[in-house]
């Protein structure tokens, strides 16, 4: 029967040398001692360097007007107008003050 109760005798002598140690008592030894904290190697800092950018070339703006082969030649159509927005922003400007004239 004595070995029956083996697992809850080792739980209450824990628990007894915790009530132990909160009383004032001895404290509670250790079942291990403590281990000391691993401290990382020392390694040098890696200098990463990277390639000074290149600077490019601005895309070109580019404009393309598609037409439907069965509309009037005066028939305005289709237009695409790609590059950076301040390009794009000028080609409309001057579209607007090309129509402004001709009217």
């Amino acid at each position: 029967m004595a070995t029956a109760l083996y697992p809850f005798a080792h739980l209450f002598a824990s628990l007894q040398a915790f009530v132990d140690w909160l009383a004032g008592g001895a404290a509670p030894s250790p079942a291990r001692p403590p281990r000391e904290p691993v401290r990382p190697q020392q390694q040098p800092a890696r200098v990463t360097r990277r390639p000074m950018a290149v600077p490019r070339a601005p895309k070109p703006l580019r404009v393309v007007r598609v037409m439907e082969p069965t509309a009037a030649r005066s028939a305005a159509g289709r237009m695409v107008i790609s590059g950076r927005l301040a390009d794009v922003c000028a080609e409309l400007d001057r579209l607007a003050a090309l129509e402004a004239r001709g009217q």
